[in-house]
């Protein structure tokens, strides 16, 4: 594992993003591994190793939310950027709130995620 390239775990049941947003990630000098659920992460053997977490909100089963809460039981404070596709500020604010270094609408800007995953990997 190249130190100089921090891996970014995806989580979001949606598969248009997970075949989409590992080619901007490793653009962006990362590397990238994609889950179709929360369940797939925890059991992955990725946790301990993500530098940063591209979560969506809503997800069957645990949902983003409850994946974060979920991580921070176990004692692992991987920084989340949350992505969704329902404009709710009141969500948004929660989960920064709850600890989530940002939460992005669908469609976001590539300079929007950049932003957020440099933020989240400074701090991690």
């Amino acid at each position: 594992m190249n130190p100089l390239h921090p891996l970014v775990s995806v989580v979001d049941d949606d598969e248009s993003v997970r075949e989409s947003l590992p080619d901007l990630l490793k653009a962006f000098g990362l590397r990238v591994e994609t889950f179709s659920s929360a369940e797939d992460f925890l059991v992955s053997g990725s946790v301990g190793n993500t530098k940063c977490l591209i979560l969506d909100v809503a997800m069957p089963n645990m949902t983003g939310p409850e994946l974060q809460h979920e991580l921070k039981a176990r004692g692992t404070n991987v920084p989340i950027v949350f992505i969704t596709g329902v404009r709710d500020e009141n969500v948004r604010g929660r989960l920064i709130e709850d600890g989530a270094i940002d939460c992005l609408f669908k469609p976001f800007s590539h300079t929007d995620l950049r932003q957020a995953l440099m933020t989240a990997l400074d701090e991690g």
